[in-house]
Formats: C-alpha cells, structure tokens, sequence
C-alpha cells in the first residue's frame, strides 16, 4: 500500500512565514491534487478549483491590482489549511515570484524574498530583474 505524501513534504513545497506551506510546480507536471492552484500562465487547468493571472513569461503580472487580489486569496486559502500551488509553464520564474510574493504578503521583509524562495524552492527562481523590482512594491 503507498501512502500519499503529506503536503509539506511534496516536491516544490515551501513553508511560508507563517508556517502555512505552498507548493510550486510547472503547469502540466503530475502532481497530486490540491484545494486550489494559482495558474501564471496558458496551459492545461487542473480538475481542482484554480484561478488564472494574466503574467507574460519572464515579466510580470499584466494587472497588479488583481494579480495582488489572487496572491492574497491564495494566502487566505492556505492560512485555512488548505492545499494551495503556484504553477506556470516552467514552474521557475514566475512560479518563484509569485511564492516571494506570497512570502513577503506573510511577513517576509521584501528585501529578504529573492534569498528565501531560491534557497526553499529553485536557485533560478525570480528570474528577471523586474521581478525582483516588482516584488519590492508587493508590501
């Protein structure tokens, strides 16, 4: 008999501040379910509840009043125990801005998001400068 992993120590998991834990992934990769996922880009939707941000690979989101909106939703969810993703087409850059941005909206001084998710969740992540510019304004 396999037992299912908890969620904390699925692939792409990161605990928050808070100790509220998120998982990050690349949009298409198998994964077993959550509550409800975060999508940052175009590809196929899970069967799970889930919302869509408009956020161009390699940039960010195309309108920060609802991608901030979402994020905080996002959060909210997890606060409450429930199994929250991030996912994109590539499961890095964008995934990884949007887990420092979830980071700093849970406490995370900003200044600290950049070394926090590429040491929790990929070396690469925050890929773009503006990335980083743009997790400076989240708080």
């Amino acid at each position: 008999m396999t037992v299912a992993q908890p969620w904390s120590e699925q692939s792409g998991a990161v605990v928050l501040p808070s100790g509220a834990t998120v998982r990050g992934r690349r949009i298409g990769a198998a994964a077993s379910p959550a509550d409800f996922a975060l999508l940052l880009a175009p590809g196929p939707a899970p069967s799970w509840p889930h919302r869509r941000i408009r956020w161009p690979d390699f940039w960010v989101p195309l309108d920060r009043a609802d991608a901030l909106d979402a994020l905080r939703a996002a959060l909210r969810r997890a606060h409450e125990g429930e199994r929250v993703e991030v996912a994109c087409r590539g499961g890095v850059g964008r995934t990884g801005t949007a887990l420092a941005a979830l980071a700093i909206l849970d406490g995370l001084p900003a200044a600290q998001a950049v070394p926090w998710v590429r040491a929790g969740y990929h070396l690469r992540a925050v890929e773009t400068p503006w990335q980083r510019r743009w997790l400076r304004r989240v708080a």
